[in-house]
């Protein structure tokens, strides 16, 4: 029998603590060969506090973990019966496993952030911000563009009476 992605709904906010109860019981049971890998999907976010930027952990999905095995009953009571775990994901009582291009996308944007931290706070065009750091320190603007990508915004700041673009770092704003 071949080993697919199953997602498993847990108790949100003990999903490392579920994992490695998981991890503890399919070690004793010896089932290691049919349920090889358990993955709790986490992305890196940046954010500032207190004027320092720090890089953060943030699941993508609270309270839910992801489990590689072959579907059977010995291991789907064991999963099922372990302490923080309420159950599959999938219509009716049978576990719904995921496509390979779903668990593709989730594991290359799980890699993803590895490399590039994401910003935690999402700006939209149109707001207003404070700036809080650099040359315009404490002068007001609203944003132009928006690059999440590369965590920056363009800023519309009133300078001498004209608008002037000013491209910023998200942790350089805040606001208002």
């Amino acid at each position: 029998m071949a080993k697919r992605w199953y997602v498993v709904h847990t108790q949100t906010g003990h999903e490392d603590k579920v994992k490695t109860l998981l991890e503890n019981r399919i070690q004793s049971a010896g089932v290691q060969e049919s349920i090889s890998q358990i993955l709790i999907p986490k992305e890196k976010v940046s954010e500032v506090r207190g004027g320092k930027k720090k890089i953060m952990e943030r699941k993508f999905f609270p309270g839910y973990i992801l489990i590689e095995m072959e579907l059977n009953d010995q291991n789907w009571y064991l999963v099922r019966n372990t302490q923080g775990i309420t159950g599959f994901i999938g219509p009716g009582a049978k576990p719904h496993p995921l496509t390979e291009a779903e668990v593709a996308g989730i594991l290359k944007q799980a890699e993803d952030s590895k490399e590039k931290p994401m910003p935690k706070i999402n700006f939209e065009k149109g707001e207003s911000v404070k700036i809080i750091e650099g040359p315009f320190t404490n002068f007001n603007g609203d944003i132009d563009e928006v690059y999440p990508t590369k965590g920056k915004i363009k800023v519309l700041v009133s300078i001498f009476g004209r608008s002037t673009p000013v491209e910023l770092e998200y942790w350089q704003v805040e606001k208002v």
